[in-house]
């Protein structure tokens, strides 16, 4: 199989998906319990692995751990940012069987503006080498300022292209169930759901400053990290359902999350003299965030009940 013909599937498959996903599966809105959220978690963990398994009969094994680690880490900096989604939803008071309707979509416009930044990043690092540089201090950056960051704040009225999009467009003061225009009389008017779904798509663009170049450490291969980004964003939705549950057990995780970024920043900074194989990586990676897991699990464990 040739690449172009690999590319059309693999597209082919994200955009069936999607249309099973909100035509058919999860037509109605509403927000799944957490034995679904668990299940489709599962689901498309398992759909990456299956997808590992034929990337390494057609491209080797390097290219499949390429994969394996990049969609480790990709899943690993969402589930963090997925806390952010939550204040989001919880700032706009946002009826929770909308809730999938606005991760939906903005998952969407997620896998089109992940698409322009990697094909970005991999061009740029190839043609002007010295800016992996740059993406590796960059991380190194943003994985300290997570480790002394305590608790996440957010404004969402502070959003430029909310405070703009709100002088464009009248809002109404209420949700019209799960529309995100609705006419009234001969004005048409926005609805607070699309202000939801606009603060989750700028939120998207900054998380996206960290991800794209955490993967492209590991590799330039254009369609491992395409493909290991979109499978992890595509997982996005029942993961969130199944963290909102569980933020209690994940307590130490964005420590681990920030010393998985610095890292990749220092393998990035190094890589020219210092090169780490991807497998190493791989088992960094992994024990990091695991270790930072069992770690809430136990103090969780020993917290006194009252």
């Amino acid at each position: 199989m040739n690449e172009t013909t690999a590319w059309v599937l693999f597209n082919v498959f994200v955009v069936a998906m999607l249309a099973l996903d909100l035509g058919i599966i999860h037509r109605r809105a509403e927000s799944l319990s957490l034995r679904q959220a668990l299940a489709w978690s599962a689901v498309w963990i398992g759909i990456a692995a299956i997808f590992g398994v034929l990337l390494d009969r057609w491209q080797g094994r390097t290219a499949a751990l390429e994969f394996s680690t990049g969609y480790v880490i990709e899943l690993s900096l969402s589930a963090d940012n997925l806390f952010i989604f939550l204040l989001i939803f919880r700032f706009f008071r946002l009826p929770e069987k909308n809730q999938y309707r606005v991760l939906f979509w903005g998952i969407l416009g997620a896998i089109l503006m992940r698409a322009a930044f990697i094909f970005a990043g991999v061009g740029l690092i190839r043609r002007f080498h010295w800016i992996i540089y740059g993406f590796g201090a960059l991380l190194v950056y943003s994985g300290i300022r997570l480790l002394f960051q305590h608790g996440a704040q957010i404004d969402p009225e502070k959003n430029p292209v909310l405070r703009i999009f709100r002088k464009l467009l009248p809002v109404t003061p209420d949700y019209v169930g799960s529309q995100f225009f609705v006419r009234e009389g001969a004005q048409l008017c926005a609805t607070p759901l699309l202000l939801v779904l606009l603060v989750i798509e700028t939120t998207d663009v900054i998380f996206a400053v960290d991800s794209i170049p955490a993967v492209l450490a590991i590799t330039l291969n254009t369609f491992v990290v395409y493909t290991s980004n979109i499978l992890a964003i595509l997982g996005l939705r029942s993961l969130f359902f199944a963290l909102s549950s569980l933020m209690n057990i994940f307590e130490y995780l964005h420590y681990g999350i920030s010393c998985v970024l610095v890292f990749v920043g220092v393998k990035m900074l190094l890589a020219h003299r210092f090169p780490i194989r991807t497998e190493i990586s791989l088992g960094i990676i992994g024990g990091i965030l695991l270790t930072t897991i069992v770690a809430s699990a136990f103090h969780r464990g020993k917290k006194p009940e009252f």
